[in-house]
């Protein structure tokens, strides 16, 4: 029991960290293109994440590890971020926020997958209800619906994250969760180096420092430390279960929008906010 609410309060951490990553990225993307950005906070991440290695003197993971730690990379490394940034390029991040209300879904599924974990009936009906008042919630506040180019670069970039969450909450049962982000980091460095090489801006002084600031939020806390917490819960908790957690991220993530692009909080928001409760905490007693 003290293991699972652990395991709760280190995913409730990296929720509130994940939270401020669309905004930030939305940001940053205003100056840079979205391949550079992509590159660039891996990469940065990427360092930081060998320097651990080698500073703590890990041993290199066994031979069965690499391969998921290579999807892991794929799901969170490359693709979340790739699509949500190319997605912010056509959409507004409250709009973009109406989708991370599935990735706790997706998270499931992939738990059930890739992960062999079974939760009972009760918990995928608050799982379903928890999505569908987020979801619901965030269309009413972006209003008229049209499916657009941003819409399938999210719908992407949520089915990869849950992947990449599923996966890496398996790995990190064994391999620890902050080792398994900086591990999926240094598969993808070289590479991620060479792309930031590429696309680098021709001048740094013409980005803002609005933009610079979300690069470094991005880098730092969105792509390493916050899977420190997060990989670290969904080992401690269940994969499926902390992953419901992911129903407060939108949540959060419009009060870190209304704070930085100056968007309304209003009173349904407040109500939505004490529902969502309710499913994550009926979620995790049923689960």
């Amino acid at each position: 029991m003290k293991t699972l609410s652990r395991g709760w309060m280190n995913g409730l951490i990296g929720v509130i960290i994940f939270a401020g990553s669309l905004p930030a990225t939305r940001v940053a993307v205003m100056d840079f293109s979205p391949t550079f950005l992509t590159a660039a906070r891996a990469a940065i991440a990427g360092l930081l994440g060998l320097a651990l290695i080698l500073l703590s003197r890990q041993q290199l993971p066994e031979r069965k590890d690499w391969l998921p730690l290579f999807y892991v990379a794929i799901g969170v490394v490359i693709g979340f971020p790739l699509f949500t940034a190319l997605a912010l390029q056509y959409v507004s991040a409250a709009h973009t926020i109406v989708f991370v209300g599935l990735l706790p879904l997706a998270t499931a599924i992939f738990g059930v997958l890739r992960g062999g974990e079974r939760p009972n009936l009760v918990f995928w009906l608050f799982a379903v209800l928890g999505a569908a008042l987020v979801f619901g919630y965030m269309l009413i506040q972006t209003g008229s619906w049209a499916f657009n180019y941003g819409d399938l670069f999210m719908l992407l970039a949520i089915i990869l994250c849950g992947f990449g969450y599923a996966e890496g909450g398996k790995l990190s049962k064994h391999l620890g969760g902050w080792q398994v982000i900086c591990w999926a980091l240094i598969i993808t460095l070289p590479i991620m180096l060479l792309i930031s090489f590429l696309y680098m801006p021709a001048s740094f002084a013409q980005i803002s420092m609005s933009a610079k600031l979300g690069l470094v939020y991005v880098s730092l806390f969105s792509m390493l430390i916050g899977f420190f917490f997060w990989y670290k819960g969904l080992a401690q908790g269940g994969i499926a279960t902390v992953g419901q957690l992911q129903l407060l991220q939108p949540i959060f993530g419009l009060v870190i929008a209304a704070v930085l692009l100056h968007e309304q909080v209003s009173a349904a928001m407040f109500a939505v906010t004490v529902a969502v409760i309710a499913c994550v905490a009926c979620a995790k007693k049923f689960a």
